[in-house]
């Protein structure tokens, strides 16, 4: 192996403590994804190791100082992302990646594609009529889907958003729960109120919601309707019969978009029950206007175990998972 050294000349000094993070924690990600040492010597970095991660290093650093040079906001999620984009050597898209605006929260909080796959979504849910976003928790399907809806409910592209998921655990079937019908569906439903508060604020949420332009469903009650003008999330999807996500689809009307997600890795249905989203994925690819986003552990985009902890049952089930028959 043929160490190197290479130096990296500061052009701005004001942009190291956002380079090197709190206790220069950005640097240290750099140095254990690659191996090298990198160090401060006089107005320039130093990068030793191994030729090739040497250069990876630097190639990020450069990108790196670009994006904050623009003030741009780089983190250890992105940091890990841009290393696997040099090394592929595609480390022109990590200026995409980090720059991109999707929407901007009622509190100015930036929201941002971080991974590729998180990009690709973004640009599907753009550019076609129905789209699926499937892939492990944490890759940002859901939040990114609320994200696009509410800007094109601000932009005036729909007048309402819809967002529902199947109610599995009481079978579809709410009416033994105690209460009245708000909260039968409330456990439910938490998790998209959650995401559209934090997108436009518990305030806005109610005055549209009293009106109408904001409905937050269980699957159940999507049927016999026609969703026109509308934004619609089907979330959780995994836990759809072939029925419902049929019945689903077949709602969509004039002017409407529909974001499908689900995790395939997390299906609840009982035994002998197909999932709706697994047999849609596979019936629908190749139709034009509907396109299929397929996330993996490297778009996790919550705390950095929840990475491992995926790509480790990955793994595992990859080893563990039957031969078909006829195989060695």
């Amino acid at each position: 192996m043929e160490e190197k050294q290479l130096f990296l000349e500061i052009s701005d000094p004001d942009i190291l403590p956002e380079l090197f993070g709190q206790r220069d924690e950005n640097i240290g990600v750099i140095q254990d994804e690659t191996g090298v040492h990198i160090a401060m010597r006089g107005g320039s970095i130093s990068i030793t190791g191994d030729q090739d991660k040497a250069e990876i290093a630097l190639t990020v650093l450069k990108r790196l100082m670009m994006l904050l040079a623009k003030r741009e906001k780089i983190d250890k999620t992105r940091i890990r992302y841009a290393i696997e984009l040099a090394a592929e050597g595609r480390d022109e898209l990590i200026d995409q990646i980090m720059s991109d605006i999707v929407a901007i929260t009622y509190r100015g909080k930036q929201i941002r594609a971080k991974t590729m796959g998180q990009s690709r979504y973004v640009n599907a849910m753009k550019n076609n009529t129905v789209v699926f976003g499937v892939g492990p928790a944490g890759t940002g399907k859901t939040y990114l889907a609320m994200a696009m809806a509410v800007m094109a409910f601000k932009n005036k592209e729909v007048s309402r958003i819809i967002l529902t998921r199947p109610a599995v655990e009481a079978g579809e079937k709410l009416g033994f729960l105690p209460g009245d019908l708000q909260h039968k569906v409330d456990p439910y439903l938490r998790p998209l109120y959650d995401a559209i508060y934090e997108m436009m604020g518990p305030e806005a949420y109610a005055r549209l919601a009293e009106r109408g332009a904001i409905e937050v469903a269980p699957l159940a009650y999507m049927r016999g309707r026609t969703l026109s003008d509308a934004y619609i999330i089907l979330d959780e999807a995994q836990n759809t019969t072939n029925e419902q996500m049929k019945m689903f689809l077949t709602r969509l009307g004039e002017g409407s978009k529909a974001v499908i997600t689900g995790d395939l890795t997390q299906i609840d249905l009982p035994p002998g029950k197909v999932s709706g989203l697994k047999r849609a994925v596979t019936v629908l690819e190749g139709i034009k206007d509907i396109s299929i986003c397929h996330f993996s552990h490297k778009d996790v985009v919550r705390h950095e175990l929840v990475q491992s902890i995926i790509k480790a049952y990955e793994s595992y089930d990859k080893k563990h998972s039957p031969q078909p028959s006829g195989s060695a």
